[in-house]
């Protein structure tokens, strides 16, 4: 049985919040909160497997009670919430302080939505599983053991991540330096909600342009790319953004393995696939099409990973060249480029 504290000041929310959870016979609801200051000693006493958490409230918001939660006793944090106004990143501050997810906060008709029931169940379950700790990374490491020469030139890197992607990114674009020469294609599990916001959030720390991506344009170095909301992500012959409605694929759209292997087919050798943490599989059989057409194919790590499912689906398929701790991304791709420069110097 899942224990879950659910942390919102709308009495309302909290009902509908409940009733939901109510007809999900391995998850219960064992207390309610209306802010943070509420929660606190709840989260001492009942020792929650998941606690449910919104942005907005009074007395103790959902930044100030998460940064307390995991100063002390950490718990995993479900965001449940409404995406805040254009040009904020509130709920990614949130993830920053170690919340694990979000989930947009449905209004009295969508609560009542079967499918809203079923993702905020599987949220729960996943978050429920996540051990959260007060994790300290060293500084980026770069081993040696690691061969670049075996892939072509690069000339496009696709990113894939869900639970846990988020912070994942962060991490890795912070590290890239102004004047980095390989385009990035991002596509992260997220809420259509929260992409405005999150690519805020995303901007405010790496000098990389942070964009969404427009049809027949063409991929820039220096930017990150990301799909507008409920679209796959693909290419044309030329190169350029193909923008589809495509089925879900896997049940995702944007998927990461059907930007993966759009990637394969148009830049074969010069593709690159990173697989960040993430639940579920998928990502894993794009990664596999790249590693086909010689492309450098990476997976975070285990011990990095919020959730090892898509990165341990793509390294159980033997689709991932290398298995590197999340700090080791960014100085692996720094790497690669300045190996094209020098080989291409060479030549």
């Amino acid at each position: 049985m899942i224990r879950v504290l659910l942390v919102d000041d709308s009495p309302l929310a909290l009902h509908l919040l409940q009733r939901v959870l109510a007809s999900t016979p391995d998850i219960r609801v064992v207390g309610t909160a209306l802010n943070g200051r509420e929660a606190l000693p709840l989260v001492a006493s009942l020792s929650p497997d998941v606690i449910c958490l919104d942005l907005h409230m009074p007395v103790m918001d959902g930044l100030e009670f998460t940064r307390a939660v995991m100063a002390s006793t950490p718990h995993p944090i479900l965001v449940v919430s409404v995406s805040v106004e254009p040009g904020g990143s509130g709920v990614f501050k949130l993830l920053e302080a170690g919340a694990v997810d979000v989930l947009p906060k449905p209004g009295v008709l969508e609560a009542d939505d079967a499918g809203f029931a079923a993702e905020f169940a599987v949220k729960v379950r996943v978050v429920a599983g996540v051990r959260v700790f007060r994790r300290r990374l060293g500084p980026p490491a770069w081993s040696p053991t690691i061969d670049l020469m075996k892939a072509g030139p690069a000339k496009l890197a696709v990113l894939g991540a869900s639970t846990g992607g988020p912070q994942a990114l962060k991490q890795i674009l912070g590290a890239l330096p102004t004047g980095f020469p390989l385009p990035l294609v991002c596509i992260q599990h997220i809420g259509g909600e929260f992409l405005p916001e999150m690519l805020t959030w995303l901007g405010q720390t790496t000098p990389l342009a942070i964009r969404q991506a427009r049809a027949g344009e063409y991929p820039e170095p220096g930017s990150v790319h990301f799909p507008p909301a409920d679209r796959h992500l693909e290419f044309d012959r030329a190169g350029r953004f193909l923008l589809t409605c495509s089925p879900p694929f896997g049940g995702h759209r944007p998927s990461v393995t059907v930007s993966m292997n759009a990637a394969a087919r148009q830049f074969r050798d010069g593709a690159v696939g990173v697989l960040l943490t993430g639940m579920g599989r998928d990502g894993a059989d794009g990664l596999a099409s790249i590693a086909q057409v010689g492309g450098l194919t990476i997976a975070q790590d285990e011990a990095t990973s919020v959730v090892f499912g898509m990165p341990g689906e793509a390294v159980a398929l033997g689709a991932a060249r290398h298995v590197l701790p999340l700090e080791q991304i960014a100085p692996t791709l720094m790497a690669l480029v300045k190996n094209d420069r020098r080989a291409s110097t060479e030549n």
